[in-house]
């Protein structure tokens, strides 16, 4: 199944200026622009289950980033969310401050379509200058442009 990143997306899911500089705290600020979400069933059950995943294995993979995840019940749809540092965040596995945060909540029925989602989130965010333009975006939708713009040219190279 192709995962389409952009479309899961929505402007009101991505804040390019999160405040909080701690881990917990900061995966909260993402987290909660989820919390009232039509697929998301019970907010507060999945944000314990995403903090459950995170202290047994910290989600920075590297080049800035995190992706804080939980398979859940209480999912009837891949959600996600996103959250843009400019000052940075401090990870506890990092040496380096994670800048982009994407918090995803995936129904526990959906394992191929969770891991096709995080593989190709992976797979773009590696790319330094799609990097540079979600760091420089001025708008969500800008921001959600830049994803959709390299998911295409990520088709054409494949």
């Amino acid at each position: 199944m192709a995962v389409n990143i952009a479309q899961l997306l929505d402007p009101s899911r991505v804040s390019l200026q999160i405040r909080e500089t701690r881990r917990s705290p900061a995966i909260n600020e993402v987290a909660r622009l989820l919390e009232g979400d039509p697929h998301l069933a019970n907010f507060g059950a999945f944000y314990n289950e995403l903090l459950a995943r995170e202290r047994v294995e910290p989600t920075c993979i590297g080049n800035e980033i995190a992706l804080p995840h939980a398979r859940t019940e209480h999912a009837s749809q891949i959600v996600l969310a996103v959250g843009r540092s400019p000052q940075g965040v401090a990870f506890d596995n990092s040496g380096s401050p994670v800048r982009l945060i994407f918090v995803i909540a995936t129904p526990k029925s959906m394992p191929m379509e969770y891991l096709a989602l995080v593989g190709r989130l992976c797979r773009l965010l590696k790319e330094p200058g799609l990097r540079k333009d979600l760091m420089s975006a001025a708008t969500p939708e800008e921001f959600i442009g830049a994803i959709a713009e390299a998911e295409e040219g990520q088709h054409a190279t494949h």
